[in-house]
């Protein structure tokens, strides 16, 4: 099967569902990563008819790129939350939940791990325990987005919602840097202060200034087009250089590594941009609506790429239950106390950390970067990080439409009561 078939069948298969489910109100998102199981290679892709489903995992990590590029638009649509006008309200409530429950899903993951560590022994490394508390930080942009864009929410809770999870996955990532590099120590015997601390702020920190560089050359040669189709054909440029630019890494003596976080980046752009171009509302809305085929792609192949074969692995099975109770207690209570803390409305106080459960894209990036550089103990990570990400994104998605919805921010409209939305 060729890429132009593949993607023809997963966008197909992913809007085709959407015709059933949501007779039973389900979000799209969750739609579309059940085409993508279905027509993954344990499903239809097993029967090795052609063109009926993708044939092995192999090809779907070919396919990579395209997730890559669909990631920098969700994260360039974030961006567009952060404008100063909205920030000086929620800025700095959305920072500090951000942080306060991010740490919160790390601690619990943490101390529920460990304690398991103590009956398992060698079977639960204490490294494998520090790393799955840094990749429980990791909330699904992606997932969160395409609710809220779906039905339409509008209210207190999904303005300062989308800020912090653009925050949170910068925490995220500062957090995973950290816990990496001492698991690292840990297994070498040697700590160094250059892979723990030093590496990870080098990469925050390069990656939020490439990022306003681009958003700042995007804002001053934007305004040279006047018609509406090049202004949309240069910001979707701008994307795609920004991902491109992120993808850079260099080593330097001494054990210091540059490199960049794509999200980081093409967040950081479109934030610079929507706060700088007088007419930035309109390109971004008519950006939106030009990647909606790229995220029904996204969101497919994400689904074709969740390994159920994860569930034959008793211990797998149950580190990732442990796991999934720790992080969502950690994200509930967390965004409840912070939220409260910072005198966040009764709404945004309830329903906060229901919508933050969501784990994808930086999750399974997280994962994919361990299993490479922590050899077998890295591959039970990468299995437990699958296990908890098909369960959160099969269920996450209609958990957020429930907490909008009696925040009173999703709205049911007739064609929702009659189930063809």
């Amino acid at each position: 099967m060729d890429f132009l078939l593949a993607i023809g069948i997963a966008i197909f298969a992913g809007l085709f569902l959407t015709r059933f489910t949501s007779r039973l109100h389900l979000p799209d998102v969750t739609s579309y990563l059940l085409a993508g199981l279905l027509i993954g290679p344990l499903c239809l892709g097993r029967l090795g008819l052609p063109y009926v489903g993708f044939s092995s995992f192999e090809f779907i990590e070919e396919m990579g790129l395209i997730c890559d590029v669909a990631l920098g638009f969700i994260a360039f649509a974030i961006g567009n939350e952060f404008r100063l006008s909205s920030l000086k309200q929620i800025g700095r409530q959305a920072t500090i939940i951000a942080i306060f429950q991010a740490l919160s899903a790390t601690a619990l993951v943490d101390v529920a791990l460990l304690v398991l560590h103590l009956f398992l022994g060698d079977k639960l490394p204490v490294t494998t325990c520090i790393i799955l508390g840094a990749i429980a930080t990791a909330t699904a942009p992606a997932a969160t987005l395409m609710v809220i864009n779906q039905y339409k929410a509008k209210g207190p809770l999904t303005s300062i919602l989308l800020p912090i999870v653009a925050l949170d996955d910068a925490v995220g990532l500062i957090v995973f840097a950290v816990s990496t590099g001492i698991a690292k120590a840990l297994n070498s015997g040697h700590i160094s202060l250059i892979s723990v601390l030093v590496n990870p702020l080098l990469e925050i920190t390069l990656s939020l200034g490439l990022g306003a560089l681009l958003g700042w050359i995007f804002s001053t040669t934007e305004k040279f087009f006047h018609s509406r189709s090049k202004r949309l054909s240069l910001a979707i440029a701008f994307v795609f250089l920004s991902s491109g630019f992120s993808m850079m890494h260099f080593s330097l003596p001494g054990g210091v590594e540059i490199g960049f976080s794509s999200l980081l980046v093409c967040m950081m752009c479109g934030t610079i941009f929507c706060n700088l171009c007088d007419f930035s509302e309109e390109i971004m809305y008519r950006t939106d609506r030009w990647t909606a085929p790229l995220y029904v792609l996204f969101f497919v192949l994400s689904g074709a790429e969740l390994d159920l074969r994860v569930f034959a692995d008793l211990a797998v099975v149950g580190i990732g239950i442990l796991y999934i109770v720790a992080r969502s207690t950690g994200k509930i209570l967390g965004a409840g106390i912070s939220a409260k803390f910072t005198h966040c409305e009764d709404t945004i106080c309830k329903y906060l950390g229901i919508t933050l459960l969501p784990q994808a894209g930086v999750a399974l990036g997280m994962s994919v970067a361990v299993a490479a550089q922590f050899g077998a103990e890295g591959a039970i990570i990468r299995n437990i990080t699958l296990f908890s990400v098909l369960i959160y994104e099969l269920v996450g998605p209609l958990l957020t439409k429930m907490a909008l919805t009696r925040a009173g921010e999703i709205v049911p409209t007739p064609k929702d009561n009659r189930g063809i939305i």
